[in-house]
C-alpha cells in the first residue's frame, strides 16, 4: 500500500524541467488522439489532463522512498466548467465553541507550508528549524526556514482574531513545526490533512466545517485550490521559498488590523481582490479540473516519487 506523502507544498518556480516535461507530455497525448478520432479540442484537452494524473506510478518499484509531497494545483486554460458542490457541513464541526478569550473576534484560517514556512529534506545551511520525521520506521530531517516578518505577523494577528492552523500537511511534520514556530500560543487549534476534504486531487479546506459563521471567517493561503469551496473568503498570498527581503506578511498586518474592526469580512475582502484576482477566484469556484501549468506556482495533483524529485 502506498505511504502518504507528508507535506503538502506547491513547486519552486526554479523547477521548470518539471513543468517541461508535464508539457511534452500533454502535447504527445493530443496527437495522439486527434489521430485515433476527431473530437473538439475541449474533449482532447481534458482526456490528456485526466490521463496524465489518474495514472499513478507502482507503488512496487525498486530503490524509491515513499511519495512525501502533495501538490494542490491551480487551473487549466479551456478546462470544461462545472460548478462545484459544495459539501454540506458537518453534524460536528471541526472547532470547539468559542472562548471567552476570543468572543467577538473574527477567525483566521492561516495555512502553513509556502505561506509560513518553506521546508525542506535537502539540508539548507540556514534553516530556522531541523524537524525529525519518521517514515516508514526511518527518521528523515526536514529543514524548514521561516518566511521574514512571520513572527511579528503571528504575534499582531494573535492579538486580532481567533487564529487557526489549517494545513494540508501531516501532522507528524506540521506539529512539531507548529510547536517551534508559535512561542506565543497564538494557534488556538490546529487542523491537519485529515481534516481536508479531498475534491478532484486537491485537499481542500472547507470552510463551512469550522463552526464558525462564514461572513466572520478568512483564510490565508498560497494555494488558491485549498479555497476553492469558499474563495470569498481568502486573502490570498504569493507562495515564499527562499527570498529573505519578502516583506509580504508584514505589509499585510495594516489591511488585517481593519479588518478585524469590520462587521462582516466581504467587503474589504472585496475591495483587496483586483479584477484578475475576483476573475480567476471565479474560475476557481466553477472549474471542472484544477489543473494548471500555465502558472509557475502550481502544479498538478503529484502521487508519487522520489522525494528528491519533488521537493524544491
Amino acid at each position: 500500500m502506498d505511504n502518504p506523502s507528508v507535506i503538502t507544498q506547491v513547486t519552486n518556480p526554479k523547477e521548470e524541467e518539471i513543468l517541461s516535461c508535464a508539457h511534452e507530455k500533454v502535447s504527445q497525448c493530443n496527437i495522439s488522439l486527434k489521430k485515433q478520432r476527431s473530437r473538439s479540442i475541449f474533449s482532447t484537452l481534458f482526456c490528456c489532463f485526466r490521463d496524465y494524473n489518474v495514472e499513478p506510478p507502482s507503488s512496487n518499484s525498486t530503490g524509491t522512498l515513499p511519495p512525501l509531497v502533495e501538490e494542490n494545483g491551480g487551473l487549466q486554460k479551456g478546462d470544461q466548467m462545472q460548478v462545484i458542490p459544495i459539501p454540506s457541513p458537518p453534524a460536528k464541526y471541526l472547532l470547539p465553541e468559542l472562548t471567552a478569550l476570543d468572543y467577538g473576534k473574527k477567525c483566521v484560517v492561516i495555512d502553513l507550508d509556502e505561506t509560513l514556512v518553506h521546508s525542506s529534506f535537502k539540508p539548507i545551511n540556514n534553516a530556522d528549524f531541523i524537524v525529525p520525521v519518521e517514515i516508514d520506521g526511518t527518521i528523515h530531517q526536514v529543514y524548514v526556514l521561516k518566511r521574514p516578518h512571520v513572527d511579528e505577523f503571528l504575534q499582531r494577528m494573535g492579538e486580532l482574531f481567533e487564529c487557526v492552523l489549517f494545513t494540508a500537511s501531516l501532522a507528524k511534520y506540521a506539529d512539531p513545526v507548529a510547536d517551534l514556530l508559535d512561542r506565543w500560543g497564538v494557534f488556538r487549534a490546529r487542523l491537519f490533512r485529515e481534516s481536508c476534504v479531498f475534491h478532484r486531487g486537491n485537499y481542500v479546506k472547507d470552510l463551512s466545517r469550522l463552526g464558525r459563521e462564514l461572513s466572520k471567517v478568512i483564510i490565508v493561503d498560497n494555494s488558491p485550490a485549498s479555497y476553492i469551496f469558499h474563495p470569498e473568503n481568502a486573502v490570498p498570498v504569493q507562495s515564499w521559498f527562499d527570498d529573505m527581503t519578502d516583506t509580504e506578511l508584514l505589509d499585510l498586518i495594516p489591511f488585517f488590523e481593519g479588518l478585524s474592526k469590520e462587521e462582516e469580512v466581504y467587503s474589504m475582502l472585496h475591495k483587496l481582490c483586483n479584477r484578475q484576482t475576483k476573475f480567476y477566484c471565479l474560475r476557481l469556484r466553477t472549474t471542472a479540473m484544477p489543473l494548471s501549468f500555465d502558472h509557475p506556482n502550481e502544479k498538478p495533483f503529484i502521487s508519487g516519487g522520489k522525494k528528491e524529485d519533488v521537493l524544491g
